[in-house]
């Protein structure tokens, strides 16, 4: 028999790590990484800058800063210090939060991340990394009688949910779509879910009962649903989710997926990629040297008003 058992593959896109845990032929979890950033479970000598209670403020070899706690008592300010990245730095609306970081000694945290033992492929399977990130990009789900809806806020990702079902039927059919789509979007920290009010008690309890079945693997922490139909998830939060890159850097996200396409295609000539005006000034002279680098064709980059940002284009033309 095939083996089924879940694996992490990795593509190192132009300027972006994309991982993907799949299992069979379905992608279960998704992460990425950007160049420069500091990575959950990255270990290093920091030395410590500032220092309250538990908490403090420590330098990075690279001269970043990071938040630090859980500080043995005895640390002074000044003392080089071993410690290990638990959480990357993210920017939200309005304000960046730096990353977090522990001592070694008091952490669990695993040296390597998924990303890390990655099995490295030149493309996913299909359409896999296209779908999940079209899902991110629109922040919609779609699924038999409704819909999951997506909005990142600086206090928590909230998940709305709508359709045409029964609430109970409706909120039913919505959870293993949540449980579904929180790894992929490789959301964590805090997240507030709103079902349809269920007035019945019973109603209630068999959502939550469904929700723990269905979030079972999934680490978390969860309150039960109240009244006006509100979970509230708390999930251990390593860096931002693909939605949380959306909301702060849409046309980053897009410069990068263009780089993809453009990478994927295959063919002799060169490589036309044709982009959104706003698109084409965010693609930097050495990510397109090493589009072509990498598909040992020349670049044309060319722009159109009409297409979305998000709608690069990208074929084999003839080469002049």
């Amino acid at each position: 028999m095939p083996d089924t058992r879940p694996e992490w593959f990795v593509e190192h896109g132009i300027s972006e790590t994309r991982a993907l845990l799949v299992e069979g032929d379905t992608p279960r979890a998704a992460k990425m990484r950007w160049p420069g950033e500091l990575a959950p479970g990255e270990t290093f000598d920091g030395k410590l800058l500032r220092k309250s209670g538990s908490r403090g403020l420590a330098l990075h070899p690279s001269g970043r800063e990071l938040l630090v706690d859980r500080l043995p008592r005895d640390t002074s300010e000044g003392a080089t210090i071993p410690l290990v990245i638990t959480r990357a730095a993210i920017t939200e609306r309005g304000r960046f939060k730096l990353a977090a970081a522990r001592p070694r000694a008091a952490t669990s945290a695993s040296a390597d991340s998924p990303i890390d033992g990655a099995t490295p492929v030149r493309s996913f399977p299909g359409r896999a990394w296209e779908d999940i990130w079209h899902a991110a990009s629109s922040g919609e789900v779609e699924f038999s009688g409704g819909s999951l809806l997506f909005a990142v806020t600086p206090a928590m990702t909230l998940i709305d949910i709508d359709g045409d079902l029964s609430p109970r039927e409706l909120a039913l059919a919505a959870v293993p779509e949540i449980a579904r789509w929180l790894p992929l979007f490789d959301l964590g920290g805090s997240i507030g879910i709103d079902f349809p009010t269920l007035e019945a008690k019973k109603d209630r309890k068999a959502i939550d009962a469904a929700l723990e079945q269905a979030l079972a693997n999934w680490p978390h922490e969860r309150t039960a649903m109240n009244g006006f139909g509100f979970v509230h998830i708390v999930a251990r939060l390593e860096g931002p989710s693909l939605l949380n890159r959306f909301a702060t850097s849409r046309v980053g996200m897009a410069a990068r997926m263009a780089l993809r396409r453009a990478e994927m295609v295959e063919g002799p000539g060169a490589t036309l990629l044709t982009v959104h005006p706003a698109l084409k000034v965010k693609l930097k002279p050495e990510w397109l040297a090493e589009l072509e680098r990498r598909t040992g064709r020349p670049t044309r980059v060319e722009t159109d008003p009409g297409l979305a940002i998000e709608a690069a284009q990208a074929q084999i033309v003839p080469h002049d």
